[in-house]
């Protein structure tokens, strides 16, 4: 992605600044945990000049009350990528308390647990059959043989649209969070848009039973949602299905790629992998978010003034020995403390699919243990990340021959 570069504003001190471009941080094709690490041990809050100039969050106390302050902070139409928020305007990812409650309280109804919990012979039955046919060969590209596959195809039989599309959808996600400069951002929105138009019309005019009908037959304040908020609503949940829990499935797996010890553990007692599940989310989370201070907001000795941007990033709290002790160790017997992670977010924006996401992740480590013998990173491979809004691994080599 291009970035741009800007003045350093006259309320940013010279040492805050910080040379960190979030959509490219230095060394994150290699280690993109390694790379975020490199801003720690220093001041809370840092200011980079790259796309445009904004604050980042440095440490795990700041990023976790930043993100659930929803007071002087807003989630409104902003983001890093110039344009990308005024253009998508998001329903209800893009609203601010309290305009956006009955908007997702009407998501919420539609990502129920009795929704999800239906959802799980699905998932096992796709994972299934993904593995038989990937079984056979002893190895696998992992992200494109099976995480880009599941978890898509999961969510495109949630909203109810032909699962063939898939390749055609997947690139859409990426191109959002982490854009290479090949679309516009209006060209994105455009293309989701397409597709998603006659969808949308046929759920407002007759509902059936896939995940967008039963949030749009939820009434907002007693009327009902105008063609316009449908959209943003469905281009929301389209690109948050898109990407995130493809990431979380290459995390998961290489993981217990380095760590055969892990692998044989949760083999041997499976009723840990609900609890493996939420301790591997705390550990690898790779999303990150991006808000507007509607307030001067005095920090760490600087004063983010009001308009500035805000960068987020999960794992600045997650893997904050202050926050959690020993963060980066994986331990299946965590007790978690009462602050829990950040990887589905905090606060009003708390992420609304994490019961989906969190019921696949169980299902795939269920699945994937019971029927794959001990499996390690092909010898000869690299493990490659790409950074944004939503890190993830582009190239994951297995083997278990």
């Amino acid at each position: 992605m291009a970035t741009s570069a800007a003045a350093i504003p006259e309320h940013v001190p010279a040492d805050r600044v910080v040379d960190f471009d979030v959509f490219a941080p230095p060394g994150a094709e290699v280690d993109y945990f390694a790379a975020w690490d490199s801003l720690r041990g220093g001041p809370a809050v840092v200011w980079t000049t790259a796309n445009g100039g904004h604050w980042i969050a440095a440490d795990g106390a700041t990023t976790r009350a930043l993100w659930g302050d929803s007071e002087r902070l807003s989630s409104e139409p902003l983001a890093v990528v110039p344009g990308l928020a005024e253009v998508m305007r998001f329903i209800p990812l893009q609203q601010d308390p309290p305009e956006h409650k009955p908007f997702r309280t009407a998501v919420m109804k539609g990502f129920a647990n009795h929704h999800v919990a239906a959802m799980e012979p699905l998932v096992r039955e796709v994972a299934r059959e993904l593995i038989a046919e990937l079984k056979p060969a002893g190895s696998c590209e992992f992200m494109t043989r099976f995480a880009e596959v599941l978890p898509i195809h999961i969510f495109l039989t949630l909203i109810g649209v032909p699962t063939q599309d898939r390749p055609k959808l997947r690139p859409l996600g990426q191109q959002l969070t982490r854009p290479d400069g090949s679309m516009t951002v209006e060209q994105l929105r455009d293309a989701a848009d397409e597709y998603l138009a006659p969808y949308v019309r046929e759920r407002l005019a007759d509902p059936g039973e896939d995940l967008f009908s039963r949030i749009l037959a939820v009434p907002i304040e007693g009327r009902a949602w105008t063609m316009d908020e449908a959209m943003r609503m469905c281009r929301n949940l389209l690109f948050g299905g898109l990407d995130t829990v493809v990431s979380m499935f290459g995390q998961f797996a290489l993981h217990l790629a380095r760590h055969p010890e892990d692998q044989a553990r949760l083999r041997a007692e499976p009723d840990l992998i609900p609890a493996a599940t939420d301790e591997l989310m705390r550990r690898y989370p790779m999303v990150s978010v991006t808000r507007g201070c509607t307030e001067d907001i005095a920090i760490d000795g600087v004063t983010m003034r009001e308009g500035d941007l805000v960068y987020l990033n999960a794992s600045m709290h997650n893997l904050d020995e202050s926050c959690f002790e020993r963060a980066r160790q994986v331990d299946f017997d965590r007790k978690l403390p009462p602050i829990r992670h950040t990887t589905l977010g905090s606060g009003a924006h708390r992420c609304v699919g994490a019961g989906l996401a969190r019921m696949e992740g169980i299902v795939f480590l269920e699945e994937w243990l019971a029927a794959i013998p001990t499996f390690r990173i092909a010898p000869g491979s690299r493990p490659r990340y790409r950074a944004g809004n939503v890190g993830a691994l582009t190239e994951l080599m297995l083997d278990w021959r």
